[in-house]
């Protein structure tokens, strides 16, 4: 019998996989790789500018990580691969792929290997707001029902507004693909050689009701585009909850990975998602936050309520016979790496240079020997530089900054950047209590949660809560192993429930507690923010959806 199981995490820059003991739930062993091709946001293969908004992934570069990761963290593991029992997959989402009927990407095939809408659209991709907004009053005039189940908008972040962009934008990969899939269920798809799908990843992301037991329907996608119908066959596969197993890895994916015997593959998850059951979760109450370029907000609840602005609420869909709520804000770690990356000064980037650190770090260490800087005014901004995911739904919306100054500095703006997510994060707290889903702790994890003090800080002072930052940064790698471990059963080692895999998970390295001394001016901050993000955001959205239409042109 094996002990071992393995998980990996395809984030939005790399990917990664861990090595866990199921005696003990240690990670024993982990290796990461970056996408050889990154994310492909401003040009194209051949070097040509994307539209705006793109973000592609090349699925080579997923399998490259496979082939890479697994047998390096198994080596620093120490361990043979005829003990690993189970070997689970998630990613992010929703980034879908068009492929063949075999599962060969249009990516791989000669006339579409030049054409970007037949490449995997990252979660980030929002060039379908358009599509996103057109599917919406569609929804709102014949199928209300289906909007009030995901917070009363579509975002352009789901698989829907993408399908329908490539049905607009190149009808030939269109019709070409045979279907179009969440990279996780493709990546198990290519595993096992069988096509068995998320229902979570088909509930929050691709308009599938348990209830009705279909998507959106052929009428309301006809309505939506005459002939966008066609999308059905496309996602027509079998579904199955989390932690089923979708079948054993094929030898020829074993030998490639260094594994021997029967290991057992679930069906594919959402990254946040996995991180649930890692983070020792199985019951109502906490707030899970994954933190990283973006962040999810994670939570369960025994009963249905409509709570607008959230990414769905799907039965079962992160444990069993619960309904599982997803929410999020599109861009934390994403921002603060765009200030570093186009706006820290020189002298920041020199310095990490030197001491051989982040210029992250070099910030977060000015804001913390500067404090609030009280002898300068006030920043304010709105985060939404890559659009806004929860509670306003609109990728449209773009970042704005107040209160500059010629005695600003640039720890100053970086202070702000990380005090406007965190007043974003107290607005989604409240809709979700303001609509009957209670929050009684908040567990924090990723890399923003270990490696941004000041960042945990502030949303413990911004909220008022405790903050529980978790001891595992990558949950969500660890949660794709424990969900490995169910689809192995305990016959094999493993466990016969989320909740059995769940005792291995938890664990808590650091908890911030709120300032009394902050709340002054954390309050008269929230207050100007909330004015702000109703001015912005609800009744004035049209200033900066012109801003990035350009509409005089």
């Amino acid at each position: 019998m094996g002990w071992f199981v393995i998980g990996v995490d395809f984030g939005t820059e790399s990917g990664r996989a861990v090595v866990v003991d199921l005696r003990d739930g240690h990670v024993i062993g982990d290796a990461s790789m970056e996408y050889p091709h990154a994310v492909m946001d401003e040009r194209f293969l051949d070097g040509s500018r994307l539209p705006a908004e793109f973000a592609l992934h090349h699925p080579q570069d997923y399998l490259d990580v496979l082939v890479t990761v697994v047998p390096a963290a198994m080596a620093r593991a120490g361990i043979d691969g005829a003990e690993v029992v189970g070997l689970g997959i998630d990613a992010t989402s929703c980034t879908v792929l068009p492929t063949l009927d075999d599962g060969t990407p249009l990516a791989f095939v000669a006339p579409f290997r030049t054409n970007p809408h037949a490449y995997a659209k990252v979660w980030k991709h929002h060039a379908a707001q358009p599509q996103a907004r057109h599917f919406t009053a569609i929804c709102e005039e014949q199928d209300p029902e289906l909007l009030s189940e995901y917070g009363g908008v579509i975002s352009s972040e789901w698989l829907v507004p993408k399908a329908l962009e490539i049905f607009e934008k190149d009808r030939a990969v269109f019709d070409a693909a045979h279907r179009i899939i969440e990279v996780q269920d493709w990546l198990v798809w290519q595993l096992t050689g069988n096509e068995l799908r998320n229902s979570g990843a088909a509930g929050y992301k691709a308009c599938y009701r348990w209830e009705r037991g279909s998507y959106a329907s052929p009428e309301l996608l006809e309505a939506t585009a005459k002939g966008f119908s066609a999308l059905m066959p496309k996602l027509d596969a079998d579904l199955a909850h989390p932690g089923t197993r979708a079948g054993y890895l094929a030898e020829e994916w074993a030998e490639r990975l260094g594994l021997h015997g029967r290991v057992a593959v679930p069906v594919g998850n959402m990254d946040a998602h996995g991180a649930v059951v890692a983070a020792g979760l199985t019951g109502p109450g906490p707030m899970l936050l994954v933190m990283g370029t973006s962040v999810c907000n994670m939570l369960m609840g025994e009963d249905k309520a409509p709570v607008p602005g959230i990414s769905g609420a799907v039965f079962s869909g992160m444990l069993p016979d619960l309904w599982g709520y997803e929410a999020g804000q599109a861009g934390v770690g994403d921002v603060l790496n765009w200030y570093v990356r186009n706006m820290a000064p020189h002298a920041v980037h020199v310095e990490a240079s030197a001491r051989g650190i982040s210029p992250h770090q070099v910030l977060i260490e000015q804001i913390m020997t500067d404090g609030s800087g009280a002898d300068r005014p006030d920043l304010l901004a709105l985060e939404w530089i890559n659009g806004n995911r929860s509670v306003l739904v609109d990728a449209d919306l773009s970042g704005l900054l107040l209160g500059l100054t010629m005695g600003t500095r640039a720890h100053d703006i970086y202070r702000t950047l990380i005090e406007a997510a965190c007043f974003g994060q107290q607005i989604i707290i409240e809709t979700f209590e303001r609509h009957g889903i209670p929050i009684t702790e908040i567990i924090a994890c990723g890399g923003l949660a270990s490696k941004n003090p000041v960042l945990m800080q502030t949303l413990a002072d911004v909220t008022a809560r405790e903050v529980k930052v978790t001891q595992i940064e990558n949950l969500s790698a660890l949660g794709a192993a424990l969900h490995a471990s169910v689809a192995a059963g305990s016959t094999a080692g493993g466990f016969d429930s989320l909740a059995e895999a769940a005792e291995l998970g938890g664990g808590v390295a650091t908890i911030y507690h709120p300032r009394p001394e902050a709340k002054p001016r954390i309050d008269h901050l929230m207050s100007v923010y909330r004015d702000l993000h109703q001015h912005f955001g609800v009744d004035h959205s049209t200033v900066m959806h012109g801003l990035k239409a350009k509409n005089y042109l």
